[in-house]
């Protein structure tokens, strides 16, 4: 961005590297789960990516992943990493358990009343509360750099609603169709305060497993990939 482009804001809403996760669990909003070595590179490739470009501010979600994959983009510019509860994944009943073959939690039927409604979801966070939330935090970062660059550093469901919610599409969707790989960016810019285009970009998609990156059809139940994101959240 030039500085002849003054009343243009740049937010770049980046998800999180890879978690150190073999279990598979469902992590949610649980404390303790950090970037695998993988992911420290994928957030040093998004930090190389980004550290020609006029970045003043740089905020992420409060859970260890997300501010460990902000930490090098922060550091790249000189900014103390800054830390916003909006931004975090969103809730989900079926945090702490897992999906894998055999054990996982959908095959108990004590489970099956969270999955009366998709459109809600009745199993965590309502899409409406998640762009809410998720607009606070791109327009905090929006002012706090205006007329320059921000990062936020957040989780691929919150990142997809509020994606579809500025893009006019609806909110409920079929979670393999997510356009958000591991470190990926989705770009708003504002002219002012409205939102005039998005954009979507994978820096590290090269360090990315090919089953994980966007787009990519995941199996369930038999031959299923451990530990691939679910459509509760991820």
């Amino acid at each position: 961005m030039t500085k002849t482009d003054s009343d243009l804001t740049v937010v770049h809403l980046m998800r999180h590297g890879e978690v150190e996760n073999p279990d598979g669990v469902l992590y949610g909003r649980l404390p303790g789960y950090h970037l695998s070595e993988l992911g420290r590179k994928m957030a040093d490739r998004v930090a190389e990516h980004l550290a020609g470009r006029d970045v003043r501010y740089v905020v992420a979600s409060p859970l260890e992943r997300a501010q460990e994959t902000g930490q090098p983009i922060a550091e790249a510019h000189g900014l103390e990493l800054a830390a916003d509860e909006r931004l975090i994944e969103a809730d989900n009943i079926f945090q702490g358990k897992t999906f894998g073959v055999g054990d996982g939690a959908l095959k108990k039927p004590a489970n099956w009343k969270y999955l009366t409604n998709p459109f809600r979801p009745s199993w965590g966070e309502p899409y409406v509360d998640q762009v809410v939330r998720m607009m606070g935090a791109l327009s905090a970062a929006r002012d706090a750099a205006r007329g320059h660059e921000a990062v936020c550093v957040s989780h691929q469901l919150p990142i997809w609603v509020v994606r579809s919610w500025a893009e006019k599409r609806r909110l409920w969707h079929d979670p393999r169709q997510r356009q958000c790989t591991l470190a990926s960016l989705t770009t708003f810019t504002f002219r002012g305060d409205r939102i005039v285009s998005v954009g979507y970009s994978e820096p590290a998609r090269d360090l990315v497993p090919t089953h994980l990156l966007a787009g990519a059809q995941r199996r369930f139940g038999k031959g299923s990939i451990k530990g691939a994101s679910k459509g509760f959240g991820a």
